[in-house]
């Protein structure tokens, strides 16, 4: 669906009204839909598309997905923790999963990001390179 300029730049500043200390705020973007809905600007259901989309993409970039060989302690998780906030910064949805495929290591996604340092991706390459 083409969207118009103006409705682009509207669903921009919305999306940033939405932000409190820099983390989205779930009761904001309800607040905006809401008043948009009301009060049904011209081009609205553009620039509530667009306004989803953008919350989608911020929702996907703050989420991140773990995964490991073995479960991983409370300890390694502090510890991935609070590298992933100083790299990411604060308010990431952080998820831990087990996966024996892996054999061992760890797959962190934050967002589009992947670092794979698995043995299972190790042995992939290697394998490739023969």
């Amino acid at each position: 669906m083409k969207i118009s300029k103006q409705a682009q730049r509207e669903a921009r500043q919305l999306f940033r009204s939405c932000f409190v200390s820099g983390l989205l705020d779930e009761n904001r973007v309800r607040q905006a839909i809401t008043l948009l809905a009301e009060k049904k600007p011209r081009g609205y259901v553009e620039i509530l598309s667009r306004l989803h989309r953008l919350v989608k993409l911020e929702l996907a970039r703050r989420s991140v997905r773990v995964e490991n060989a073995v479960e991983t302690s409370p300890a390694q998780q502090n510890g991935i923790r609070a590298n992933l906030e100083k790299q990411y910064g604060s308010g990431l949805d952080i998820q831990y999963f087990i996966n024996p495929q892996l054999i061992g290591g760890m797959r962190i996604q934050v967002g589009s990001d992947l670092y794979d340092g698995s043995v299972k991706t190790r042995l992939e390459k290697l394998e490739q390179s023969f």
